[in-house]
């Protein structure tokens, strides 16, 4: 294998994915490749930062003060009622709100994660040089090149009138699933733009959320989910998201 190929490969081997022929042209590049050695210690980087970022999270006062309010309502009606219903009515209230609680958190703890997940991916274009798999800033280029290769279309869009020229697209891996993924440009400033149909209806407004420098934005629209990471300030963020949601 070549220096690029080997390049390609150090990311599944940090994670531990290649077999042992791979895995041995890897580590026999590394002991004489500087730049390979540095991209490598790079990613291990990131991976530690990621694990060692990863959020907590707690539930809400206002729902904490309504189950002491309930518990306490049902220890003042003790003195009306037999001590074994208000006991199974507690519980049940209990459970019913411990299985609210728990699927919050680990819905919020899922997003937390595929957030990570998006500025590990937008990292990881950056530093591995892959950018891109298709390059071009015509939408009739790009558009098509998908085609085969996933099992839905994307919009693609130039928005280089408004500050916001396409640079071009890729294949990316997101939250367990092959997913398109744009590359736009403002200001040398590059944008990588996630692009997966969504498993729910309706649509929302871009969140903003920010991490080690990165801003991400995730929306649905047109049955899309989307998610937009650069390390753009959020306003002009929030302005290209405003042009891919027409």
């Amino acid at each position: 294998m070549n220096h690029d190929e080997i390049r390609e490969l150090l990311q599944a081997h940090v994670d531990g994915e290649l077999d042992v022929v791979n895995s041995r042209e890897v580590e026999k590049h590394l002991r004489t490749c500087e730049e390979c050695r540095q991209i490598e210690e790079q990613i291990k980087q990131l991976q530690n930062a990621i694990v060692s970022d990863r959020p907590a999270f707690r539930a809400p006062a206002h729902l904490r003060r309504n189950i002491r309010a309930g518990l306490r309502r049902e220890a003042a009606e003790e003195k009306e009622f037999s001590f074994w219903p208000i006991f199974a009515a507690s519980a049940a209230f209990a459970v019913l709100i411990l299985g609210f609680v728990y699927f919050q958190t680990n819905r919020t703890s899922h997003e937390g994660a595929i957030v990570d997940e998006v500025i590990a991916n937008h990292v990881r274009s950056l530093l591995a040089t892959h950018l891109v798999d298709i390059a071009s800033s015509d939408q009739h280029t790009v558009k098509p090149w998908f085609d085969g290769k996933i099992d839905f279309a994307p919009d693609v869009h130039d928005f280089a009138m408004s500050g916001f020229p396409l640079v071009g697209g890729r294949l990316d891996y997101l939250d367990g699933k092959t997913v398109v993924a744009l590359v736009y440009q403002r200001n040398k400033h590059p944008i990588n733009v996630f692009i997966v149909p969504s498993t729910e209806s309706g649509e929302t407004s871009p969140v903003s959320t920010m991490r080690r420098g990165y801003n991400v934005l995730s929306w649905k629209n047109r049955e899309m989910r989307y998610w937009a990471v650069s390390d753009l300030n959020e306003t002009e963020l929030r302005q290209l998201a405003g042009l891919l949601a027409r």
